[in-house]
């Protein structure tokens, strides 16, 4: 049986180009260039979620493919003057393919874009493949390099095990001491650690800031309405911000700026004014198109959670420009700003620090992402507490608190 339609599958793209809007180009492009991984997280949202599309595609990305991908970013680069793009190395485990994909990459781009566009160049990786050989293309071609890592290594091997069910911890921890050190120390960008309720939420901050990251990520478990979250009652219980208040408590507390959270610092920065800079708060256009191992041009694959085909625009670099994808419904929907909430949250007092959280977590079977966040009050509370916090030391405008 086919599915219905649901929000924003029929969205007045017509009625919007009359109208004299138009999307704002892509500046991220996160390129799949391995589809399988070393590790067998058992919350992944590639691998364990609704959409499977992975089973049947490529492994590797094809030398074809990647160049192609690589002419496709300049195209558009060029097409929209960017000052400049940003190229993430993703999987998978994009290391899995080797430091010729690295090398690759890095090659074309800078042959291919057009004079003035800067590149910004990075990997996110688990980390087990980080030995000197692999270090070394990186720093050689000008990568920096993400780590996901969620805590101690009891709380990391919880989820984060191989597919035998051994812990990771001992094998990242042996390449973050090889990245964090003089050798290659300037080429970490930061931890990526997903918020899991059984860990202590101080104790997990401290494990990550012993490799002293510039920057953290805390990401929330990847649910929604339809698959709610590990531990996200039905309720106006607050799980997820209490753990995270805990975190930004020791964190804000502390005598001096120890590193950053991106998730604490978005807030603050769009509680002052400022615009969004992050898909998980705020309001600002989303900018960033995934590509896919086969050539697909898909939105952020997050959305693999919600259902099977979420992420697909039906674009492929082989035949179309990354513009075609720019009117996909759901990429206009992100675009939108407060047009494409809820009623819910367009009555709410917290709707520009929240912007209805992330996209992904807003989907319910049967209506689409036309709803709060399934996270909903735990984003009231955490923005509530940061305000207050804010208040006790500086100026900020007003702001209602659930506190």
């Amino acid at each position: 049986m086919s599915r219905s339609a649901q929000w924003p599958e029929d969205i007045d793209l017509a009625a919007l180009r009359r109208a004299g809007w138009r999307p704002a180009p892509f500046r991220q492009f996160i390129v799949k260039v391995h589809a399988r991984c070393n590790l067998a997280c058992d919350y992944c949202y590639v691998y364990t979620m609704a959409d499977q599309s992975w089973r049947s595609r490529p492994k590797v990305m094809s030398t074809a493919v990647h160049t192609r991908v690589c002419e496709r970013i300049a195209e558009h680069a060029r097409a929209h003057g960017l000052a400049g793009v940003s190229v993430v190395l993703h999987g998978g485990e994009p290391l899995l393919a080797g430091t010729g994909a690295v090398e690759r990459t890095a090659e074309l781009l800078r042959a291919l874009l057009p004079t003035g566009t800067d590149l910004s160049l990075s990997v996110q990786t688990n980390g087990i493949l980080l030995d000197r050989p692999m270090l070394s293309a990186l720093r050689r071609h000008g990568y920096r390099v993400g780590v996901s890592l969620d805590g101690d290594a009891v709380g990391n091997d919880r989820h984060r095990r191989f597919a035998d069910g051994r812990g990771s911890y001992a094998q990242v921890r042996a390449g973050l001491d090889l990245l964090t050190g003089a050798e290659f120390g300037d080429m970490f960008a930061g931890l990526l650690c997903t918020v899991d309720l059984a860990n202590d939420p101080v104790g997990t901050y401290e494990a990550l800031l012993s490799f002293a990251p510039p920057m953290i990520d805390l990401l929330l478990p990847h649910g929604n309405w339809s698959s709610p979250p590990p531990g996200r009652p039905p309720t106006h219980a607050t799980p997820y911000a209490d753990w995270l208040v805990a975190v930004f408590d020791r964190w804000y507390d502390a005598p001096r700026r120890e590193t950053g959270i991106r998730l604490f610092e978005e807030i603050i920065h769009l509680l002052f004014g400022g615009p969004g800079r992050s898909e998980s708060v705020g309001l600002s256009p989303y900018v960033t198109a995934v590509v896919d191992t086969d050539g697909a041009v898909e939105q952020v694959d997050t959305l693999k959670s919600a259902y099977p085909g979420a992420p697909a625009t039906g674009r492929n670099v082989d035949t179309d420009a990354f513009d075609a994808a720019l009117w996909h419904p759901a990429v206009v929907a992100r675009q939108l700003g407060p047009a494409a909430l809820s009623d819910q949250c367009g009555r709410c007092d917290v709707v520009r620090t929240c912007g209805g959280g992330c996209f992904p977590h807003r989907y319910r079977s049967g209506s689409g992402f036309r709803n709060p966040s399934v996270y909903c009050v735990d984003l009231y509370r955490l923005i509530g507490h940061v305000h207050r916090r804010l208040s006790a030391d500086l100026r900020v405008p007003a702001v209602h608190s659930v506190e």
